[in-house]
């Protein structure tokens, strides 16, 4: 089963809204409190879900010592549900910035600098963490005030969820692209808003719905055969700007730590490579924080 085939879990236009008025309410901790048990009922009628945590943390045990018990399984819904509800707070604008810290200083003065010079960032992320967090730094950054964000989404998958973010999200100055769509008017555009200044984020770990297997590549993770997406990686490559892998995982005290990593690539398939080991070595610092809910190994 691919990410795009599976199926939202507890969501449901009411139910978010209900924790929209919970979290104005009362706050996030009682956000939290509710979404403790939303996310227990969901885990216990998400059996294949949960069959496919298990092949992660199956695949992970020997390097971090996390066994595949239910207990983990469970705690690893419950890390994802805590992005989504932490997203309450980000969308509308009213996560503390100072919560949000780089984890190498040089890394955050060269990717400052980069965007000093207004020839356009281009990020590849991935579905760890909370790269979203960025957002707040976007909308109070004095830095860069006029910063325009271009963003690649799935326009097919998580449409209650991204329907509701939208309701509640502060408007900042982003460019949304369906990433099923990309195509030679996309590129020419993205480049006139990147040479404009602006910066990019696309995800380079999931195979967008509808791919062929020429639009993939043969990876290696964890030593476990994956396929990802060529596109996202000739996209960034065509774009002839800065290039940064990027991971946001969520630290002690309700913050982000924000990994960051310019790559100074020769080609394609040495950037593919270097991403893939960007990913992996992110990922080991704190394991649970890997949302990918289906079957993400090919073996």
């Amino acid at each position: 089963m691919q990410w795009y085939q599976v199926k939202e879990q507890a969501a449901g236009e009411k139910r978010l809204m209900l924790m929209w008025y919970i979290y104005k309410l009362f706050g996030k901790k009682a956000v939290n409190f509710v979404a403790f048990f939303v996310t227990f009922f969901a885990f216990i009628f998400a059996k294949d879900v949960r069959g496919y945590s298990k092949k992660y943390l199956t695949v992970i045990s020997p390097l971090t010592g996390i066994k595949p018990t239910v207990i983990n399984q469970f705690r690893h819904f419950l890390s994802y549900t805590h992005v989504l509800t932490d997203k309450i707070e980000i969308f509308p604008n009213e996560f503390d910035k100072n919560k949000i810290i780089f984890e190498s200083e040089a890394a955050k003065e060269q990717l400052y600098s980069d965007l000093d010079k207004r020839k356009g960032v281009f990020f590849l992320c991935a579905h760890v963490g909370n790269t979203d967090v960025m957002r707040t730094l976007f909308i109070n950054n004095t830095r860069h005030p006029d910063l325009k964000v271009n963003v690649f989404l799935s326009k097919n998958q998580c449409k209650i969820f991204n329907g509701f973010m939208k309701k509640i999200a502060k408007e900042i100055p982003l460019t949304p692209y369906p990433v099923e769509d990309i195509g030679v008017d996309t590129a020419i555009k993205l480049k006139d808003s990147l040479d404009s200044g602006s910066i990019a984020f696309i995800a380079a770990d999931r195979v967008p719905e509808g791919n062929s297997n020429a639009a993939t590549f043969e990876g290696e993770i964890f030593g476990h055969k994956v396929d990802f997406p060529v596109g996202s990686f000739k996209l960034a490559h065509l774009m002839e700007v800065p290039v940064y892998f990027i991971i946001a995982l969520k630290d002690k005290n309700d913050t982000y730590k924000i990994y960051l990593q310019k790559y100074e690539y020769t080609d394609i398939v040495d950037l593919q490579e270097a991403y893939i080991k960007f990913v992996e070595k992110t990922v080991l610092i704190s394991p649970l924080q890997f949302y990918h809910f289906y079957d993400f190994f090919k073996d």
